[in-house]
């Protein structure tokens, strides 16, 4: 392949097609991962893409398009507060604000391009255009217990669950943690706590896979003798739908801030993200099982509540997940783990399906974008 970085810091080896220069088929993966996170999260999809360009080499194949194996970076999120930057670059859905965004220790997106070597003043070259990609396929371990239990090796994304992700602020006043009585304070630790198990008490009884997590939490100033002067925390409510996800994050808001106005704090909810449910290409789906019955396997179909750049590459062009079982289902955690047996059908499975898709030319439906 020829290999370069775009100004997104994205990774992406080319391997050309019967003509010079044809439409592309992405595979492709993040090769970032959260904090104490594991080794295949990400990886994995572009490792698999390499195996696949690579046993088309060996047996002198071209294809009809272009494959281009892409390694996308921040997908996680971990260090700025919204994900899938560098996917979006590409998709060419990346606001330029988001280049202002900062870490923890104030250092923009674009600053933390520049001292990596790439270029941010340059990051709208970085989006492809609609007619010079075919479609986007990503492998990826399930990150969920599912094909584990039921004995199955692979399985077929249908969806990715719509997601948002806000910044909770409940302000107080800090005061000693020793002279201040408790009738006197204004402390925001309890109410974030209550905050959190409304969050919890919504998403339980909530339907379509609702879910919501508070990741990170943090008292200010943050110190053992002071009571906070404020209490940040983050959350993250998916849904299989919009809908479902945007009636929580509304019923959510309206929890905090009667909350903290029955204490006398104030409380602020910032929206960091939106990314609506995406629905994989049904052509694609089709061919994807298609590729499994001819090793074996039976296609089992099965939503993502997991995000992935797949689905912000369905602003782009059409798109296909393929999962992989991981055991016990367990991922963001260093005890992620998958069978060599797994990874070589998923191989096989992706190779099928360049085969089909090479056989069925013309492109396939839009539908998922």
């Amino acid at each position: 392949m020829s290999v370069r970085r775009d100004a997104a810091a994205n990774l992406i080896g080319r391997y050309e097609g019967e003509t010079l220069g044809a439409e592309a088929m992405i595979i492709g993966s993040h090769i970032d991962s959260v904090r104490n996170g594991g080794r295949y999260d990400g990886p994995l999809g572009i490792m698999l893409g390499i195996d696949v360009v690579e046993a088309l080499h060996r047996a002198g194949r071209r294809l009809p398009f272009a494959i281009e194996v892409v390694a996308f970076g921040d997908e996680e999120g971990s260090r700025f507060p919204a994900s899938m930057s560098c996917s979006r670059a590409i998709a060419g859905t990346l606001d330029a604000s988001a280049l202002e965004m900062k870490d923890a220790d104030g250092i923009t997106v674009a600053e933390a391009l520049t001292a990596f070597g790439a270029d941010p003043a340059n990051i709208a070259s970085t989006a492809r255009r609609p007619e010079d990609v075919l479609a986007f396929l990503e492998a990826h371990i399930e990150q969920g217990p599912v094909l584990e239990a039921e004995g199955l090796a692979l399985g077929v994304v249908t969806a990715i669950a719509a997601q948002k992700r806000l910044m909770v602020r409940i302000k107080g006043m800090a005061g000693h943690a020793g002279t201040t009585p408790m009738a006197l304070r204004k402390d925001p630790g309890p109410a974030a706590a209550e905050a959190i198990l409304a969050l919890e008490r919504i998403c339980r009884v909530g339907t379509d896979g609702l879910v919501g997590t508070v990741g990170r939490m943090t008292a200010l100033p943050g110190a053992f003798n002071v009571i906070p002067g404020a209490i940040e925390f983050s959350m993250d409510i998916r849904a299989e739908t919009s809908a479902t996800r945007d009636a929580a994050v509304e019923a959510i808001t309206a929890e905090i801030h009667a909350i903290a106005a029955a204490r006398g704090l104030s409380a602020t909810v910032t929206l960091m993200q939106a990314l609506a449910e995406s629905p994989c290409d049904p052509s694609l789906m089709g061919l994807l099982e298609e590729a499994l019955s001819d090793l074996g396997l039976p296609a089992r179909r099965l939503p993502s509540g997991a995000g992935h750049d797949a689905m912000v590459m369905a602003n782009l062009c059409p798109t296909a997940m393929l999962f992989i079982r991981c055991e016990g289902g367990i991922s963001h955690n260093p005890a992620e783990a998958v069978t060599e047996a797994d990874c070589a059908l998923a191989a096989q499975a992706m190779l099928g399906f360049l085969e089909k898709l090479a056989a069925r030319n013309p492109r396939p439906s839009t539908s998922s974008g």
